[in-house]
C-alpha cells in the first residue's frame, strides 16, 4: 500500500487545474477532499461515485471555507475533468444515449448536463482501497489542504460536521415566499449548485414524509439497494413556482406522477381525486379512472400537508376539465 500513497500522492500534487485571472483553479483539490470526506463517512460505500446532495453539499461546505479568490464554485466541472488526469482518478460511465458524446466532450460546466449524460464514476480498485484505509485517507487529506491551502484555517475540515439532514429540512420548512427570494438570488447569481442541491433535497425528502409511498395508490416498494420508485411531485411546477417547500409537494409512483404532470388527473379541495374526462383507457390493472374521487393518503403531520391553493392552482392551469 506504501508505493500506492506514494503514487496517489505524486498524482494529488500535479493536479492539472485552470489557469484563470485569479490564480489558478481551486476545483479539483475541493472536490478530492471532499471525495476523502465522502468514503470516510462512510457515504460513499462503494467504487462509484454518484452526483449526491451529499457530496455536492461536502464540495460547497470545503469550498466556502477555503477558498477566498473570485473563481466560482463549479461542482460540474472538477467532476468531469478529474478523468482527463495522467494517472486515472476515475473513468466517467455515460448513460445509455450518450456514449459517444462523452467521448467528444470537452467540458461539462452545468450540473443539469452532467445528470443527464453520466451515471457515475468508477474509481480504480486500488485507490478506492487506498482511500478507504483511515491512515491513508487522512494522510491524503492532510496532503491536499497543506499543498493547496496553507494559509487557510482547516479546523474541522478533516471530520467535517455532515449537517445536510438539517439543511434539508431548514429548506423543505422555509415559507414559500422566503424560498422564492433565495431561488431567485441564486438565479441572478447563476448559482447552480445551489439550486440543484435543493431541488436534490425536495426530491429525497418528501417521498420520506409520505413513508415511501405514493399518496393515491398505496404502492409502496422496499429494495436492498438505493432504487425508489417513488417520485417527489411538484404541485405547482418549480418553473412556475421556485418552490421546493414541502407543502408544494406530494408524493406519487411514476404513471400517476406523469398523469398530474399533464392534467389527467387532479386533486380538490377536500384532497380527494378528481380524473379528467379528456381521455379514454382500456381496462386493466392501471388503469387511472379507479381512483375517482378517492382520498389522497396525508402525511402524519398536519404541518407537511400539501397546500390546498397549489392544487387549486394546479386545477385551474393545468388539469384538464
Amino acid at each position: 500500500m506504501q508505493e500506492t500513497l506514494k503514487k496517489y500522492t505524486r498524482a494529488f500534487k500535479q493536479l492539472k487545474r485552470g489557469v484563470t485571472k485569479y490564480g489558478l483553479a481551486p476545483h479539483k483539490p475541493i472536490l478530492l477532499l471532499s471525495l476523502l470526506q465522502g468514503i470516510k463517512s462512510n457515504l460513499i460505500k462503494d467504487n462509484r461515485v454518484y452526483v449526491t446532495p451529499e457530496l455536492i453539499y461536502l464540495f460547497k461546505s470545503n469550498w466556502n471555507s477555503l477558498v477566498k479568490t473570485q473563481h466560482v464554485s463549479t461542482f460540474a466541472l472538477p467532476f468531469f475533468h478529474l478523468h482527463k488526469e495522467k494517472i486515472t482518478f476515475w473513468t466517467l460511465v455515460p448513460k445509455p444515449g450518450f456514449e459517444a458524446a462523452i467521448k467528444i466532450k470537452e467540458s461539462i460546466s452545468s450540473l443539469t448536463e452532467l445528470n443527464n449524460m453520466i451515471q457515475y464514476a468508477i474509481i480504480p480498485a486500488d485507490l478506492f482501497h487506498l482511500l478507504k484505509d483511515e491512515g491513508s485517507n487522512l494522510l491524503l487529506q492532510n496532503f491536499l489542504l497543506e499543498h493547496y491551502f496553507p494559509s487557510e484555517n482547516k479546523t474541522n475540515l478533516i471530520y467535517p460536521s455532515l449537517n445536510i439532514d438539517e439543511l434539508g429540512q431548514n429548506v423543505l420548512n422555509e415559507s414559500p415566499e422566503i424560498y422564492k427570494k433565495e431561488i431567485q438570488k441564486f438565479i441572478e447569481q447563476k448559482n447552480e449548485d445551489e439550486i440543484f442541491l435543493r431541488g436534490s433535497l425536495f426530491k429525497r425528502e418528501i417521498p420520506k414524509i409520505y413513508n415511501n409511498t405514493c399518496c393515491i395508490s398505496g404502492m409502496r416498494i422496499d429494495t436492498t439497494s438505493s432504487i425508489s420508485m417513488i417520485d417527489a411531485c411538484h404541485i405547482v411546477p418549480f418553473s412556475e413556482s421556485y418552490d421546493d417547500t414541502i407543502t408544494n409537494g406530494i408524493a406519487l409512483c411514476p404513471n400517476l406522477h406523469r398523469a398530474f404532470d399533464r392534467g389527467l388527473i387532479a386533486i380538490d379541495e377536500n384532497y380527494k381525486v378528481v380524473v379528467s374526462k379528456s381521455f379514454n383507457e382500456e381496462l386493466s390493472s392501471y388503469i387511472i379512472k379507479c381512483f375517482e374521487n378517492e382520498e389522497i393518503n396525508l402525511p402524519s403531520h398536519k404541518n407537511y400537508f400539501p397546500n390546498i391553493n397549489n392544487f387549486n392552482w394546479h386545477f385551474e392551469n393545468i388539469f384538464k376539465r
